[in-house]
């Protein structure tokens, strides 16, 4: 089994236990009455800035371990919206990223206002129903473990819930997921299985996808002059986590990174 495998079998009992604990109809309910109030658009967010970083918060990876075990999200998300973020991208699995809603709701409590993704494994449409009620704005559908029918359909959930969707892929075999017609085109610059990272995979299959979509590249992007020529590649979306979260102050690193652009 490798470790995407691993991670969504994991996410299964997860999703069963969190039913088991909150019963399907009582989070709807609870999601039906905030349906009034709509959140940013990512998408637009990300066409409109100069920059066009998600940037993330992420303590732990499966690969890495800890990054920022101490990582407070009433700090650092707002610190990235200070200076400069486009959006935020915040890890919301907890036995591989070390994370769980409550830190959305916290980042929104201490005054985040710009988009949100909510960054995890989505398999159960009950997820998109957490992800609205804690605040976030879109979430990540990833390609390599729905089907392209689980996908169709947890993409018009998450519509009907007023939820953008950043749908992931990795390889020439899932561009058919694009007909989908996501609001935004994720590559994933590291093989989920192998967790190998290679960024010029962003540059190979940027020209496979439709060109009015909206482009976001994710994974290994530590240079300002790499979100350059990806720019010129006719990606909109850079999403960048680790780079920042493993120093003193991500906001401030942050801000240096854009400088450079």
């Amino acid at each position: 089994m490798d470790i995407l495998e691993e991670i969504v079998a994991h996410k299964r009992m997860e999703v069963e236990l969190a039913k088991a604990a909150v019963a399907p109809q009582v989070l709807y309910k609870q999601v039906e009455a905030i349906l009034d109030f709509s959140v940013a658009s990512m998408k637009q967010a990300l066409t409109a800035s100069h920059s066009g970083i998600i940037a993330e918060f992420k303590r732990k990876s499966p690969s890495k371990g800890w990054i920022k075990e101490d990582g407070q999200p009433d700090i650092i998300p707002l610190s990235y919206q200070q200076n400069g973020a486009a959006a935020l991208s915040i890890l919301t699995d907890m036995k591989y990223f070390g994370g769980c809603d409550d830190f959305i709701r916290t980042a929104r409590h201490s005054g985040v206002n710009i988009p949100i993704l909510y960054k995890n494994f989505v398999i159960d449409e009950y997820q998109l129903f957490q992800a609205r009620l804690c605040g976030a704005s879109a979430v990540l559908l990833i390609a390599a473990d729905l089907s392209v029918a689980e996908c169709r359909s947890l993409l018009n959930t998450a519509h009907q819930l007023g939820l953008e969707v950043l749908l992931e892929m990795h390889s020439k075999e899932e561009l058919e997921y694009a007909d989908l017609k996501p609001d935004m085109c994720g590559i994933n610059n590291r093989n989920l299985g192998s967790f190998i990272t290679d960024i010029d995979n962003s540059f190979r299959m940027a020209e496979l996808l439709p060109e009015e979509a909206v482009k976001v590249s994710e994974s290994g992007i530590s240079n300002p002059d790499t979100v350059k020529a990806l720019r010129e590649a006719g990606f909109r979306g850079f999403l960048i986590g680790e780079n920042f979260m493993k120093t003193a102050n991500p906001g401030v690193a942050l801000h240096e990174f854009i400088e450079q652009l």
